[in-house]
């Protein structure tokens, strides 16, 4: 997983992540990678609409989101 943070930090990707809280529950959030740092990292997280602290080894899968573009003829 870090490896994947790590890279969508260098290139600024948004990453669809399936994340498990401290409580046992478990979202699907889009997030940015903001900094990492030890066995956190930080993230814009857009289901909150705020910056947010994450462990990675909470994170239980890492996607990138593909963004298409819209053409008009």
């Amino acid at each position: 997983m870090r490896y994947s943070l790590e890279k969508a930090l260098r290139y600024g990707d948004i990453l669809e992540v399936m994340y498990e809280a401290k409580d046992g529950s478990i979202s699907k959030r889009k997030i940015r990678v903001l900094n990492i740092h030890g066995k956190t990292f930080t993230a814009y997280c857009f289901l909150r609409n705020s910056k947010r602290t994450f462990l990675i080894d909470h994170v239980l899968a890492v996607a990138p989101v593909r963004v298409r573009e819209k053409v008009t003829i």
